[in-house]
């Protein structure tokens, strides 16, 4: 009871929150129902994020933040979503214009052009309405089950195959199911990647590896914005209590 009342009287930390998403539709089957919000339950949580006085921000601009180029503001959040479905073009993208919001796409780059999956154009297009694009591997294998040499083949031409199909600079990356080993984050930084995320929960300073992002997943609700707040608690919890926070000690 005492650990409780400590966990919830203490100052919320300061920090950048990161969400992860995948579908933005009702339109699932069973298998992808997990990874799935409707855009109407969407569409509360993101006038909630609004009301409780948080700013959308990119990975960029974090890291422009991080060297000093710009200001964050003072309660900085990035939208992600996972692997590139089309319905983060059809649904989603005209959500995020409404409200004036930006958002991470993290594609896989050998599932662009598939049915229910993004097209080139609409990356393009995507791109210029001022969604950032990041990489999520070529192929959507789990990098920990893969030889170095592999990781960094899937690592290196799904960045080269965005960039060399017109694409602006891919400079951020989304572990596949957020497995990532120690050797990555240098693999990552010899790629020329700036930024990567995970899947461990908890807010993102600039003492965080930015190759270990800290992320909150979002999963189908099952009890509405109630469990949507309780996602971010945790994730607030996380960082007070020092749980898988990727501190890097200068």
């Amino acid at each position: 009871m005492v650990f409780l009342s400590w966990l919830t009287l203490t100052p919320t930390p300061q920090g950048v929150l990161v969400l992860e998403y995948h579908h933005i539709s009702d339109e699932t089957d069973s298998e992808g129902k997990p990874y799935s919000v409707p855009p109407a339950e969407f569409a509360a949580q993101l006038d909630y994020l609004q009301q409780q006085g948080y700013t959308t921000i990119s990975m960029q601009d974090f890291m422009r933040a991080k060297k000093g180029k710009q200001e964050l503001p003072a309660k900085p959040v990035i939208l992600t979503f996972d692997d590139g479905y089309e319905d983060n073009y059809t649904v989603l993208l005209p959500m995020l214009e409404a409200r004036g919001m930006k958002g991470t796409v993290y594609m896989v780059t050998n599932s662009i052009g598939r049915k229910g999956y993004l097209s080139w154009n609409q990356l393009r297009d995507m791109q210029n309405r001022g969604i950032e694009l990041g990489s999520h591997t070529a192929n959507h294998q789990q990098l920990t089950t893969l030889d170095r040499e592999k990781q960094a083949e899937e690592m290196k031409l799904s960045k080269l195959l965005m960039e060399w199909n017109g694409l602006k600079t891919i400079f951020t990356f989304s572990y596949p199911n957020g497995a990532y080993d120690e050797a990555m984050p240098q693999l990552l930084a010899e790629n020329e990647y700036l930024t990567a995320v995970t899947g461990d929960g908890g807010l993102n300073t600039f003492k965080t590896n930015p190759y270990l992002l800290q992320r909150t997943n979002i999963p189908y609700p099952r009890f509405g914005l109630t469990e949507f707040k309780l996602r971010i608690f945790k994730s607030e919890a996380m960082t007070k209590l020092g749980i898988r926070q990727h501190i890097v000690n200068e």
